[in-house]
This record gives structure tokens, C-alpha cells and sequence, in this order.
């Protein structure tokens, strides 16, 4: 992918996206950690935690980057990325991580705890990069500082429209299109086909809104009822 492209700014637009949307969890993680520390050590926990968990997530998106150029990787890793899509809309997620009252235990909490939730980010970056490390570098560096310092703002723009979440579980899934498309085991079929790589994707982005919209929407009916039958009794 040449630099300073349409396509090289798209996909980096989309590595952004992703970041976002994905990283927000995240991001309370940092906070979680960090709480209870002293004031003047909370700033130093979320910036070296940060600095550990950018050199770890950035070594991964490499290495699943490399990854992805094995045969049959690509398709597998565009399902994966596809439930992953459709999860972001689905799924209500607790946090559930110990606050540590030293600093160095509060560094390698936000570290760890990046590490294990970030696997779903790696993939995505990885899958969005189209095998470009340059993209997956800036993507970092453009996105984490967002997270850090803007979690709060986003989390509640987040909560307050919706659509964000879809449109970023869009993002995803068409991502994921893109990744089964490329595969090497079915480019035959597919340069038989040129309109697959754009059919595929769509079908993805849109397959996955609706269906994790209308099971949300089910989760959330269930709930209220649950909740109105309970203050009944």
C-alpha cells in the first residue's frame, strides 16, 4: 500500500475507528487501576501503563499482521473478527479489575489487564492494516492518546448515541469482509467474481447491524420485563 493514498488514509481511518470503539474498555481499565493511588501517582500509572501497553499491543498487531499472510489465516481471522462485530453490539461488559495502592502494581495491572482484553483489537488493526506496519504504528499513536486522555468524554458520547457502537461494529465488520475477500484460497473465485469484494463486505456490515440490533433490542425488553416483574412481586 503506497503512502498518501486514498486507500492508505481509509484504511488508517478505519484503524482509528476501530481503536476507538474497541479501546474504550480499556481505557476504564487504566482508570480502575489507577484510582486509588495517591493524586500525584495516578498521572504516572496511566502514562507508563499506557507506554507498556502500546509497546505489547503494537509488537502483537505486528505479529498477527505477519500471521496473516499464511494461507487460510485471513478467512479464519475475518470470521473471528465478524462475531467480534457482532459482540461489541450484543454484549453488556463488566469490569471487573483489582485497583492497586502502589504504583509500579497499578503499572502492571493496566499492562496486563490491556494485554488479555486487547486481543480483539489486535485482530481488527491487523486485518484493517492490509499487511501495512506503517498503518498499524500510526493507528496507535494516533487513537491511544484519544483513549487516555478522552476515555471519559467518549465513553459518555458512547452512551448517549448509540449509533456510534453500530457504526464501529460496521467499521468492523467490514473489515472482516475485506480479510475473507483477500484470501489467498479463494482469490480464484473471487477474481472470477470482482463485485465479491465489495457484495461480501456490505453483506457482512449490514448482516451484522441488524442482527446485533434486533438481539440487543430483545436483551433490553427482557431486562425491563425481568425488572417489572420483580418490583411486582
Amino acid at each position: 500500500m503506497e503512502f498518501i493514498t486514498p486507500g492508505f488514509f481509509s484504511a488508517l481511518l478505519a484503524i482509528v475507528a476501530i481503536d476507538l470503539v474497541l479501546a474504550g474498555d480499556n481505557a476504564i481499565v487504566i482508570g480502575l487501576a489507577a484510582r486509588n493511588l495517591p493524586r500525584e501517582h495516578q498521572r504516572k500509572a496511566i502514562v507508563w501503563g499506557t507506554v507498556g501497553a502500546i509497546v505489547i499491543r503494537a509488537t502483537a498487531t505486528v505479529a498477527v499482521v505477519w500471521l496473516l499472510k499464511i494461507p487460510g489465516l485471513l478467512l479464519i481471522g475475518g470470521l473471528l473478527l465478524l462475531w467480534i462485530a457482532y459482540k461489541l453490539i450484543v454484549e453488556e461488559k463488566e469490569h471487573d479489575i483489582k485497583s492497586e495502592k502502589n504504583l509500579m502494581g497499578a503499572i502492571r495491572t493496566i499492562i496486563v489487564a490491556d494485554a488479555v482484553m486487547g486481543i480483539d483489537n489486535v485482530l481488527a488493526v491487523a486485518g484493517a492494516a492490509h499487511g501495512s506496519f506503517l498503518l498499524v504504528v500510526l493507528g496507535l499513536l494516533i487513537s491511544v492518546p484519544i483513549v487516555v486522555w478522552g476515555s471519559t468524554l467518549f465513553i459518555r458520547l458512547v452512551e448517549r448515541f448509540p449509533i456510534i457502537l453500530y457504526l464501529g461494529a460496521g467499521v468492523i465488520a467490514w473489515t472482516a469482509g475485506s480479510m475473507v475477500t483477500s484470501e489467498p484460497f479463494l482469490k480464484g473465485f473471487i477474481v472470477g467474481m470482482p463485485v465479491l469484494g465489495w457484495v461480501v463486505p456490505a453483506i457482512f456490515t449490514v448482516g451484522v447491524i441488524l442482527l446485533g440490533r434486533n438481539q440487543r433490542q430483545a436483551s433490553l425488553k427482557a431486562s425491563f420485563r425481568k425488572d417489572f416483574e420483580g418490583e411486582k412481586d
